[in-house]
């Protein structure tokens, strides 16, 4: 079984206004149902990183695969495929839309890709809101939960495609010590339960240190 991501040799530069080699000869590699962090200091790479791997970057050197598929040169309509299908993503800020329901956030990458009717999602993102213990507030406008529970809200969100790995960009990096558990132990769960792969950016060494594996990054290299 291929591994669910795995880079060989990457390397980026930003060229304006003067060449800055930001990853330097990156290799890495996460497996099914593996949970990593990866950590290091601010300006080390972490989050160029990520966004290359989660496709959003196709301008670098190197080789990605994503589920055995080489991801570099294919099609922007491939990567959008790709994105939606096997990737799904939480960050630091949740990027609710604070006109819809949580129930629709939820909802929306499944009525993206399509593959489900409206009622199969909207089923699926509500087993995920019990799940995650939030589905009292299905109905409620995303602005109007807490900062805890729409973190929840996009883990939700990230989990509705059924995805290989979600990649998370400091996702506890707003959240007091209470719901910075909560989220590490959904984390958890969703590892070794359902067997997808997690790849979270922190800065959070008690977080980091609770993982399958530590990735360390320093000047834009791997080094543990």
């Amino acid at each position: 079984m291929a591994p669910t991501l795995e880079v060989r040799n990457i390397n980026k530069h930003f060229r304006d206004p003067v060449d800055l080699h930001v990853l330097k000869d990156v290799n890495m590699r996460v497996d099914r149902g593996e949970f990593v962090s990866i950590t290091g200091k601010s300006g080390c790479g972490k989050s160029t990183l990520l966004y290359i791997l989660s496709t959003m970057d196709t301008d670098y050197e190197g080789e990605l695969r994503i589920d055995g598929e080489a991801t570099r040169h294919a099609g922007a309509a491939r990567l959008a495929r790709i994105r939606n299908e096997k990737i799904g993503f939480v960050f630091q800020f949740h990027y609710l839309l604070p006109e819809f329901t949580v129930l629709h956030n939820v909802m929306l990458p499944g009525l993206k890709l399509g593959l489900k009717s409206g009622p199969e999602v909207e089923h699926r993102a509500m087993e995920l809101l019990k799940d995650l213990g939030i589905a009292d507030q299905a109905l409620k406008k995303a602005n109007q939960v807490s900062g805890g529970q729409k973190q929840r809200v996009a883990i939700a969100r990230a989990l509705i495609n059924d995805p290989l790995i979600i990649m998370g960009d400091e996702p506890t990096g707003n959240l007091d010590s209470q719901n910075t558990e909560i989220v590490f132990d959904i984390f958890r769960r969703i590892a070794d339960e359902h067997r997808r792969s997690l790849l979270i950016v922190t800065h959070d060494p008690d977080f980091a240190k609770r993982t399958d594996r530590i990735i360390v990054m320093d000047d834009g290299r791997v080094v543990g």
